[in-house]
Parts: structure tokens; sequence; C-alpha cells
């Protein structure tokens, strides 16, 4: 995968959660199991991060962010 040279650090350790939590359970994380791991405790803060991504590296496949997959 690669990635553009626009992201921020704090895009950087979403993507790096969600990696890590698909690699460790086989299924997508919430988005307070995303906030968790990134030091975020506002949902709207994570939702942000995941829509800024979900136009470059991820996609979703349903409305719930747990759907969501990483781009190839």
């Amino acid at each position: 995968m690669t990635r553009p040279d626009s992201l921020s650090s704090r895009q950087e350790a979403v993507l790096r959660a969600i990696r890590d939590w698909i690699a460790e359970t086989g299924e997508s994380p919430s988005v307070r199991q995303i906030g968790e791991r990134v030091g975020l405790s506002s949902t709207s803060s994570v939702a942000y991060q995941l829509g800024r991504l979900e136009a470059l590296l991820i996609s979703r496949t349903g409305h719930c962010w747990r759907s969501c997959r990483l781009s190839t």
C-alpha cells in the first residue's frame, strides 16, 4: 500500500491502529477502539480522521466504520 505524503501524524496513528487491530483480531476496530489506541477520547475526532483517510486509503462496505478495510 502506498501512502500519500500529506498524512498527518494523527492520521498515521489511526491507520496504524486499524492495521494492527485487523492483524490481531481479523476484523475492523470500532471508532472507540481506535480512539483508545491513538489517545483520542472524542469519537467525533476519530470519525473526522477516518473521514479524511476514507478519501485516501480506506474504504467501508456499510455505514458503520466497523466495516472499514484498508485499500491496497
